[in-house]
């Protein structure tokens, strides 16, 4: 049974790891290495599911290794694997069980959305300890309602789990829901979140948000952990996805996922993914 907040193991990991990156799991079939991908192609149907799980999981596995003490968490794409249906989400069970025994923290990058009885589902198969994935944190969308998230702070306040709402993403098309209204709708979200007053639910703050709105977001949200994609291949650098930082400097959880899962260097060997993890590690330094 997880005692600590969310907040409170997510900051003890990064000071313990010294950095502020989070390896997002996202596994693109077509970028695995020749020797995974000769386990599943030319394949179909369910046959194809098992093998590209099993190379999914194989894959997981040694990029897991090489996080293991490097970086305070990963974050898992919950769509690449539901696409593999029940052999993706049992590899996506292992996945979360062998980054907790590598004392990495897991986000669960699922962006789920609904009310009531379906969200307290939602939030009990991927952050309850006694659920398939055990997840310590979740995304979350609030655009269906802040009554999205209710059923969400339970699992906050009472197991240590956190969540990480999308208040501003920077998606081409975002600005039509997240930029209307003044203020923003994205900026009404933030407030209402800072007012639950609780550090362990934070925002998901893209990469390229505007400087203005990013330090608007922090002032109503000054306790919170923000996620920030966009990274490396989405075109983010350091000092975009710092911006959002607390006076502490801390506050931030950058992730990446395609820059450094399949570095182009080497042909996409693990040594080339080692020396890329490192170098984004140590880079978004805390």
């Amino acid at each position: 049974m997880t005692t600590a907040s969310f907040d409170e193991r997510l900051q003890r990991a990064v000071e313990r790891t010294g950095t502020l990156a989070c390896i997002g799991l996202d596994p693109h079939l077509s970028k695995f290495p020749p020797d995974l991908k000769k386990t599943f192609e030319g394949r179909t149907g369910a046959d194809r599911r098992e093998a590209a799980a099993k190379a999914v999981l194989a894959f997981n596995s040694e990029v897991l290794r090489l996080c293991e003490g490097k970086v305070p968490a990963v974050k898992p794409q919950l769509a690449f694997y539901e696409e593999l249906g029940a052999p993706g989400w049992k590899a996506l069970e292992e996945t979360c069980a062998i980054a907790r025994r590598r004392g990495l923290l897991v986000v669960a990058d699922a962006k789920r959305g609904d009310i009531e009885s379906t969200a307290r589902a939602y939030a009990h198969a991927i952050l309850s300890d006694d659920g398939p994935l055990g997840a310590d944190a979740v995304t979350i969308s609030p655009w269906l309602g802040i009554d999205a998230i209710e059923p969400f702070v339970g699992a906050v306040k009472e197991a240590g789990k956190g969540l990480f709402v999308l208040v501003r993403t920077t998606n081409p098309a975002s600005a039509l829901l997240q930029g209307h209204g003044d203020p923003t709708a994205a900026l009404v979200v933030a407030r209402a979140l800072g007012q639950l007053d609780l550090p362990s639910i934070g925002a998901v703050v893209g990469a390229q948000t505007p400087r203005a709105e990013v330090a608007a977001i922090r002032s109503a949200m000054p306790r919170s952990w923000f996620l920030v994609p966009g990274y490396g291949a989405q075109g983010g650098r350091r000092d975009d996805c710092l911006a959002g930082a607390r006076p502490d400097g801390l506050g931030i959880l950058v992730s990446a996922s395609r820059s450094v899962l399949y570095p182009p260097a080497d042909g996409g060997s693990w040594s080339a993914v080692e020396a890329a993890i490192d170098a984004f590690a140590t880079d978004v330094r805390s």
